[in-house]
């Protein structure tokens, strides 16, 4: 687990795995919510066994400020990507992955952002690190947000400027958009 090259992505899986995506995702976003739902134990599965490499880049447009509840939440997730304590430990992608699908089962979109001891829960169900699991409640800014989905944003737009929502999954193997709406897309993209 750790951060993308450019600082505006996580990155949960193998550097070395022969299937890479990015997700675009809006911690208030309901479809995100369905996407962790319908197909987030079998991300989990495919970045514990080598196989898949997730770049999740969050995006706060549903935000009424900077800051608010998509941005906490995108601050955590980044959190999560400290390497924390001495010897330095971190969260591994399948733990993160598991976070980030708990945090979008329990979204509620246009309310309060989940509580510092919410992430804590979370995160802990989660398996993270007890290190880890602290450095997320213990809050502190991980991510400029506004940079973030600035950053994102114009990534989103590459990929796709006609139809920029989210949840947006890429292929970066085919340098393709993944139709995600076909219920069979990560099996496809599994067997490529």
């Amino acid at each position: 687990l750790t951060v993308s090259k450019d600082g505006f992505g996580i990155v949960a899986g193998f550097d070395n795995a022969p299937a890479k995506i990015e997700i675009y995702t809006e911690p208030q976003c309901n479809h995100c919510a369905d996407l962790q739902a319908d197909f987030g134990a079998q991300l989990a599965y495919y970045i514990a066994i080598g196989q898949l490499e997730v770049t999740y880049r969050p995006m706060t447009f549903l935000d009424e400020k900077t800051g608010g509840y998509s941005g906490q939440v995108s601050n955590a997730l980044f959190l999560a990507t400290q390497k924390v304590g001495s010897p330095a430990v971190n969260a591994t992608g399948t733990e993160f992955q598991r976070f980030v699908r708990d945090v979008w089962a329990h979204q509620r979109p246009g309310g309060d952002p989940p509580t510092p001891d919410e992430l804590q829960g979370m995160a802990r169900k989660s398996d993270m690190p007890e290190s880890v699991v602290q450095n997320i409640k213990g809050g502190g800014s991980a991510v400029n947000v506004k940079a973030m989905d600035d950053a994102n944003f114009e990534f989103l737009y590459q990929v796709d400027s006609e139809n920029m929502g989210t949840p947006t999954v890429y292929d970066l193997g085919r340098g393709a958009r993944i139709d995600i709406y076909d219920n069979d897309w990560l099996t496809k993209l599994m067997q490529s």
